[in-house]
């Protein structure tokens, strides 16, 4: 066979043939013997791929299920195309543009989840259908099944934007509401049996918690330059998410927060401990090193003075609902409250802690 025949050039053992493909010119090379048998089952091969695209039958990723241009066009039939190759090729697109903490969460969904429930199934064989049944099975919380459904909407509003699906299956699967935990705010009562049972950095961490109302994020990320002792305030612009410190989640979250007199008097307490060791104001006195996470916190300080003083477990969170209604029972003003503890308007605080606000306010 001539080597120079239209589509087919011959290098030695191996051949390239070319073809055009939904606009673009295609190349691909395949290993042959060099024997006239060999070049005629080519030219038949070539011959078959361009009559499959003349039909509308051809399967790129049948005849080359290596090529790079195999995934790209594959990606254009969605009845090929299947959940985990679009997963995996939306999140090495956006991993790049997403925090760490949002990446090592949507990592989670993508293969503890999605994949092995859906991965197999091409685009267009998963429906609404078949995803409320999975969620409805799904044990973890409404929020938690939001979240792992976070990626898989992303990736479907992708395709649909970019006209490789007419319709989104995921339009038709609304978040479940998220059941919200009442407030069980501490008494000042328990409050002093906590902190009776703690002593040092540990005392010093959980009074602040109870002062500040600080996130516990928020709390470990504290820094001495962010205090200011004579002003009575501290500058809150950072926190502290999965070993990682960076900025505060909105523009609300980095704010200015009035020291409260107990609030104070544990920074003051704290200051022999770190002051002039690091920038960071509290530290676990176990390790001597920053908290790695809220976790070490309830498990070595929060739990076990709980269990001392003979008080009704509540999360850690706990303090900072204790925080606000504290305030709101005083008679400050709701909007205020609502600024120190990093919300950008009042509605969350008087949807929360509405109880908690004198009629007269």
């Amino acid at each position: 066979m001539d080597a120079r025949q239209r589509g087919i050039t011959i290098r030695g053992n191996s051949a390239q043939i070319s073809f055009t493909y939904q606009g673009v010119r295609c190349r691909e090379s395949i290993p042959i013997p060099p024997t006239k048998t060999a070049q005629k089952e080519l030219a038949l091969k070539l011959q078959s791929i361009k009559y499959e695209i003349k039909t509308g039958t051809f399967d790129y990723n049948r005849h080359f299920p290596y090529s790079k241009k195999a995934k790209e066009f594959r990606k254009n039939r969605p009845d090929l195309y299947t959940i985990k190759e679009a997963l995996i090729s939306w999140l090495q697109r956006n991993q790049a543009k997403l925090q760490l903490s949002t990446l090592q969460d949507y990592n989670s969904a993508i293969y503890h989840h999605l994949i092995p429930t859906f991965g197999n199934l091409t685009i267009t064989e998963l429906t609404a259908s078949k995803i409320k049944e999975w969620l409805s099975e799904l044990p973890c919380s409404n929020k938690r099944k939001s979240n792992v459904l976070t990626p898989l909407r992303q990736m479907f509003e992708e395709l649909y934007l970019d006209e490789i699906i007419d319709k989104n299956p995921l339009s038709r699967v609304k978040n479940l509401p998220n059941k919200t935990r009442e407030p069980e705010p501490f008494t000042q009562e328990e409050i002093i049996k906590i902190l009776n049972e703690l002593t040092g950095q540990e005392k010093n961490l959980i009074q602040f918690a109870f002062y500040s109302g600080l996130r516990t994020s928020e709390l470990i990320a504290l820094r001495w330059q962010d205090v200011e002792f004579e002003q009575n305030r501290i500058f809150i612009k950072q926190a502290h998410v999965r070993g990682q410190l960076k900025d505060t989640k909105t523009k609300s979250g980095k704010r200015e927060v009035t020291l409260q007199s107990q609030a104070k008097e544990a920074l003051l307490n704290q200051q022999v401990f770190t002051k002039n060791q690091n920038e960071i104001v509290f530290n676990d006195p176990h390790t001597n090193q920053q908290w790695k996470s809220d976790q070490p916190i309830r498990k070595n300080v929060w739990i076990p003075a709980l269990k001392r003083a003979d008080i009704k477990y509540r999360n850690p969170y706990q303090t900072r609902h204790t925080f606000a209604s504290t305030l709101l029972s005083k008679g400050e003003k709701p909007l205020w409250v609502a600024q120190q503890m990093g919300h950008k308007d009042w509605g969350m605080i008087i949807k929360v802690y509405g109880r908690w606000i004198p009629q007269s306010k």
